[in-house]
């Protein structure tokens, strides 16, 4: 391996980098709208349109995918690759021709899958997986970028692995291991009208597993495993000081990584599956706080000395409420996985609140943190057209979180109490229309929720594109920006 002294230049591949941030903002947007779109089809049914095309079945995947898999999906890509050149002081791997390749097929990806959503072309199952033809096409551009990722880290000129490298790493390897199980098939008929498929060696309450297995380790690997490794390198920077603790950030992973794949069961409460089975999620749900709160803490106290910063740098802001919601995603999460809390929070309401608390506060949040301070850097300006403007983004999404989680919260309980009250006959008190008929005003409020949190991301996009032509905002030009100098990971 190379070592090459910390003064040698490297000239970074910031070009796909800038590709994929500006890919992660587009499709955040029309994924916000898409879900305020589908949660206003909740609160107005009218708003389906009679149409097949734009009913809440079909525009649902669409929604998760977007903000998920196209606006999380690019995030990690891009700051995966914008850290790893970094933190390695190499170049990466694979050149141009390799990125412009994981580039512009993830894209393909995300455009194939969501017109099959719309047009009604699925696997089916729990999340309307994409079609076989768009899962080959995913495995191809996955495989392609881990050689890249990996080739970098192989060929670094910095003997340490920093330790974000180690979360994005396994958000990469356990990905694919999660879609390549979750997706095995072989074809019925290879000739004939229709390329018919089969699961091999699992149906009915397997075949449920499986799905949860996937289902829950996309969100442990996923949506915090590698937006983890985003908070390990962004915060440090952005707040100018040292990861509070490097051992913590080993022990953290390795806790993390070895929970988090046995907690599935847990969305499967009182269902076929084996009671042992449903128990052991439960219980590795629980044993989970442990290290994330330990992620939450080390992620905290890395501000040490540095409170008040929070004052006047609203990207700070953005990233430490991140991981505040990440802490409260994270004890509310083992919480409803006891069977006492699930058999009433289990399929209402209250788990829509939950994921929304993670994948609002949590994951947009530090994607948003991430993005503010790459837009400058990628197009090499001094700063931000507006720190206003961030401030106005944080508040407004801030307070369309609020209104989103806490609707939910209540009108999921609510539901959850209403669907288990007997009346002095035995007979259940309320029909089902009556719980939807009751939820309607928190439905609405939730509407309202995310119509606020899009305002925000507009906002962002606005300053976004200030930024890149190089504009400061008149009344700003004079004020000093937040220092954002080297800390924790070598520039």
């Amino acid at each position: 391996m190379n070592l090459a002294t910390a003064a040698e230049p490297v000239a970074y591949n910031e070009d796909v980098v800038r590709k994929f941030v500006v890919a992660a903002t587009f499709w955040g947007v029309i994924g916000f709208l898409a879900g305020v779109y589908i949660a206003a089809e909740l609160a107005f049914p009218v708003l389906n349109l009679g149409l097949e095309w734009t009913t809440f079945g079909r525009l649902r995947p669409v929604h998760t995918s977007a903000v998920i898999f196209a606006f999380g999906g690019n995030i990690m890509l891009g700051t995966s690759f914008y850290v790893v050149q970094r933190t390695c002081r190499q170049v990466l791997f694979g050149g141009k021709g390799l990125a412009n390749f994981i580039f512009w097929g993830y894209q393909l990806v995300i455009v194939l899958a969501a017109a099959g959503y719309v047009l009604g072309i699925t696997q089916g199952k729990e999340y309307a997986e994409p079609e076989w033809y768009v899962d080959l096409l995913l495995t191809v551009v996955w495989v392609a970028y881990l050689v890249a990722f990996a080739g970098t880290l192989f060929t670094r000129r910095e003997s340490h692995i920093y330790v974000a490298n180690w979360f994005y790493l396994a958000f990469i390897l356990t990905v694919a291991v999660l879609h390549l199980g979750n997706n095995v098939t072989v074809p019925v008929a290879l000739f004939g009208g229709e390329f018919t498929r089969s699961y091999i060696a699992w149906a009915g309450v397997r075949d449920a597993m499986t799905q949860w297995w996937y289902g829950h380790n996309a969100v442990g690997f996923f949506l915090t495993a590698g937006f983890l490794g985003l908070m390990y390198y962004f915060v440090p920077k952005q707040a100018n000081r040292p990861v509070y603790s490097y051992r913590l950030s080993i022990v953290h992973f390795w806790a993390l990584i070895f929970l988090y794949i046995w907690a599935g069961p847990h969305h499967l409460h009182y269902t076929a599956l084996p009671d042992w089975t449903q128990t052991l999620g439960m219980t590795f749900s629980i044993m989970l706080w442990m290290p994330s709160w330990g992620g939450m803490i080390n992620g905290i106290m890395t501000l040490s000395g540095a409170w008040e910063k929070l004052r006047t740098d609203p990207v700070l802001r953005f990233l430490v409420t991140s991981i505040a919601f990440y802490g409260m995603s994270t004890f509310e999460g083992p919480a409803m996985s006891i069977k006492a809390v699930n058999s009433l929070s289990h399929y209402t309401d209250w788990t829509i609140g939950h994921v929304h608390s993670g994948a609002l506060g949590w994951v947009a949040f530090v994607s948003f943190g991430a993005l503010y301070y790459l837009y400058p850097k990628l197009w090499h300006r001094e700063r931000l057209y507006s720190l206003r403007l961030v401030s106005y983004h944080f508040w407004i999404a801030t307070i369309g979180i609020v209104l989103y989680i806490t609707s939910m919260w209540i009108s999921g309980i609510m539901q959850g109490l209403m669907w288990r009250a007997y009346d002095e006959l035995g007979f259940l008190q309320y029909s089902f229309i009556e719980t939807v008929e009751a939820m309607h005003p928190y439905y609405v409020i939730r509407m309202l929720g995310g119509v606020l949190f899009l305002l925000g991301s507009l906002i962002m996009v606005y300053n976004f594109i200030k930024t890149a032509r190089g504009e400061i905002r008149r009344e700003e030009a004079f004020v000093e920006a937040p220092h954002t100098a080297s800390a924790g990971a070598a520039e």
